[in-house]
């Protein structure tokens, strides 16, 4: 099943959560370790990155998986 990844803050340092998982799927010291790892996550199951700031608002989304909506044109 395809989740989105999310890269959080945690009382760790940063974690990888897969959409609407309660427990992390990995916990790094760094927000960049936590982004890379989520971005081969949602390479390797096609779907979005979600890249948390410090204070849990969404800073940046990138899809890797197939666009259901294509620009036109």
């Amino acid at each position: 099943m395809k989740k989105n990844q999310h890269g959080v803050r945690h009382s760790d340092g940063w974690a990888v959560k897969g959409a609407g998982n309660s427990k992390a799927t990995k916990v790094v010291s760094t927000q960049l370790d936590a982004i890379d790892c989520a971005r081969e996550i949602a390479k390797n199951q096609q779907s979005e990155l979600i890249i948390h700031g410090r204070n849990g608002q969404i800073r940046e989304k990138n899809s890797y998986g197939p666009d259901d909506y294509p620009p036109k044109g």
